[in-house]
């Protein structure tokens, strides 16, 4: 595969890191507002703010770049975007029980895909006031400082995880310290970039939206983010939904971790 032109690439970033700033202007208005929600065939929450945040990105991202493909949480598939050589891949607000709970974790998503591997991102928490990007092969950034990779020194690893995962893990005896619920999947697995939490796992049926962006922060700091049952993700394929994944800047405990996932949400077929 050719490699991509960074310079195009660089272009992407400033358009994506513009979108996503303007996005969560408007996402902020309708925070801890009387927010209208809905609950989806799925059933997860949308609220009023999901809408206006897509609508917004949708009209500016295809208008500047018309010969991408979209792929968004709250659009209704196209299949089309599966013959364009990059596509955004976006999540207008992840996190949405955390955004409605008035909670400050929740992120806004954006990816550039191309040939089924990120290679641009942005993911925006505007109440914490972070901003996370990247470009492949050329490093990933929180506020404009370079995310180098780093070990947290101290107790046993960090590790957020539901209920189920964690009875496994302290059935075989693994000496660690439950992290943090954040309800965002994209800012739980960035924390391992930061340093925040050494491992971080999600249960199976995140879809591309959900970790496209991290994905691209996580590589570009030398750390790992793997579906337990198929590997590296690859995107933008006719099936969007991933098994169980752990995102990990330890690989010390990753058979373990991994049998645990496979354990618990076993997995689906190829």
């Amino acid at each position: 595969m050719a490699q991509p032109d960074i310079a195009e690439l660089m272009e992407d970033l400033e358009l994506v890191r513009n979108a996503v700033v303007g996005a969560g202007i408007i996402a902020t208005g309708f925070f801890r507002q009387d927010v209208k929600t809905w609950t989806k065939d799925n059933a997860t929450p949308v609220t009023e703010a999901d809408f206006a945040v897509d609508t917004f990105l949708k009209n500016m991202l295809t208008a500047a770049r018309p010969d991408y493909g979209w792929l968004s949480e709250e659009t209704a598939d196209d299949p089309i975007r599966m013959e364009k050589k990059r596509v955004f891949v976006v999540d207008p607000i992840d996190g949405t029980r955390g955004f409605i709970r008035g909670e400050d974790s929740w992120t806004i998503c954006i990816a550039v895909v191309e040939n089924g591997v990120p290679v641009v991102c942005v993911i925006y928490a505007p109440i914490r006031d972070e901003l996370y990007e990247a470009v492949v092969g050329q490093g990933a950034f929180l506020n404009k400082e370079r995310l180098e990779r780093r070990h947290r020194l101290g107790a046993g690893p960090i590790i957020p995880a539901p209920g189920a995962v964690h009875r496994e893990l302290e059935e075989r005896g693994i000496d660690y310290v439950r992290g943090p619920a954040l309800p965002s999947l994209a800012y739980r697995l960035v924390q391992v970039a930061t340093g925040v939490l050494d491992i971080a796992v999600a249960r199976r049926g995140a879809q591309d939206w959900d970790i496209a962006a991290p994905a691209l922060i996580l590589s570009e700091c030398d750390h790992f983010l793997e579906d337990v049952c198929f590997g590296v993700p690859r995107f933008n394929k006719q099936e969007i939904r991933h098994g169980a994944l752990a995102a990990m800047s330890d690989l010390t405990l990753k058979d373990d971790v991994h049998d645990v996932l496979r354990k618990v949400y076993g997995c689906p077929a190829a």
